[in-house]
């Protein structure tokens, strides 16, 4: 059985053929597109620093775990080795865990955690390092946490959609749907049409999807913070700010604090 470091480990090969720019870079495209994982992170950590000040610090490791995210499928796409795949899919875990932690309504906690985040925090961390573990013995665990932990935060925000009155959120959350179903129609089309893109040498889609899903994270992180700050900021106006304009007809979104004596 080859190592768990050797190139082509995984069972995993996206539709890009391997090395045909390096010897050493299995899947090019694929590689480099991560790039923006690496950009997007701190630019976001600068972009919500008020934001972050007044809310958690705790924020940091989220965006933390979003460039490991980018780095380690940077790593795995480069060597489409088995340890790679684990650390891409693990790195996601703990970047999915960490916000569900933090974002999550106190509302839609379960009863019996009486509004404590800090019992619910506990228990999703517990329950990330368990699926970390388990990922290493069966790594089929790691998809249906993903899974588990994706749809639920698409349904918590479509009840947020359906109650909200707040223009901004409506706005973001309809965004934010718009780029995640775009990518992930990208990632689906690479992975079930592959002998097709073949065919017409388009190789690219799922260099398309790093892209994309990496640009509707700054969408979603804004969209999470306006459904928080109603639960845990009340006494703040939070307004959307772009980068690096406002004027301009596309940017990434972020969080200004306004001073505000009223409260909800």
């Amino acid at each position: 059985m080859p190592s768990i470091l050797a190139y082509q480990s995984s069972e995993v090969d996206w539709c890009e053929s391997n090395f045909q720019h390096s010897a050493l870079v299995a899947e090019f495209y694929n590689t480099v597109s991560n790039v923006t994982f690496l950009i997007i992170g701190p630019l976001m950590g600068s972009l919500m620093h008020s934001y972050i000040q007044k809310r958690t610090r705790y924020i940091y490791c989220t965006l933390a775990f979003f460039v490991f995210t980018g780095l380690f499928s940077m790593y795995f796409h480069m060597t489409l080795s088995f340890l790679g795949q684990l650390l891409d899919e693990v790195s996601i875990l703990w970047l999915l865990a960490s916000g569900y932690s933090i974002w999550m309504p106190r509302c839609h906690f379960p009863a019996f955690f009486r509004g404590s985040r800090s019992q619910f925090t506990c228990m999703i961390l517990s329950g990330t390092v368990l699926v970390t573990f388990l990922s290493l013995v069966r790594p089929t665990v790691n998809a249906y946490a993903l899974n588990s932990i994706a749809i639920h935060i698409v349904y918590i925000v479509r009840l947020e959609y359906k109650k909200t009155c707040n223009k901004q959120l409506r706005h973001m959350i309809e965004i934010s749907v718009l780029l995640w179903a775009s990518a992930l129609i990208s990632w689906i089309s690479d992975l079930f049409f592959c002998s097709f893109w073949q065919r017409i040498r388009f190789f690219y889609l799922h260099s398309i999807w790093h892209v994309l899903i990496s640009i509707t994270f700054p969408y979603g992180m804004v969209t999470l913070a306006l459904m928080d700050a109603t639960y845990e900021m009340p006494g703040q106006t939070l307004k959307v700010r772009y980068w690096p304009r406002d004027s301009w007809p596309v940017g990434l979104p972020y969080i200004e604090i306004q001073a505000d004596d009223k409260n909800c």
